[in-house]
């Protein structure tokens, strides 16, 4: 019975912070002011959030009802693989597209390395 009770919370807990960082990726995409600051909160706290929801899920179906859903395993498999690459590769197109950071004293290291490669 106590057991019962500790895992509840434990997928209850699970769900809150799942929910909590999709929550704050919603704001952080409404308030960022450029591409690249977006395109974090766009990927980094969801790939966290979607991921804690789906095990939330998982635990709760397999506790619960002793199916174990290999969809939403997959689904985990899937959001921590493509969503980084994902954001990695429109950050690269915007950056070729020529879009800049809202900070301008920042240094470019890839603009550098472009130069150098293309120089030679």
């Amino acid at each position: 019975m106590l057991l019962h009770i500790i895992i509840n919370i434990i997928i209850i807990l699970s769900v809150l912070i799942g929910a909590f960082f999709v929550f704050s990726a919603s704001i952080g995409i409404i308030r960022f002011p450029d591409v690249y600051t977006k395109l974090h909160a766009a990927t980094k706290a969801p790939t966290l959030g979607l991921a804690s929801l789906l095990i939330g899920a998982f635990m709760f179906l397999f506790i619960q009802h002793d199916i174990v859903s290999g969809k939403l395993l997959l689904a985990i498999l899937f959001i921590l693989i493509t969503n980084p690459v994902s954001a990695h590769m429109i950050s690269r197109a915007a950056h070729a597209n020529g879009v800049k950071p809202v900070i301008k004293n920042r240094k470019d290291a890839y603009e550098n390395y472009k130069t150098r490669i293309q120089s030679k």
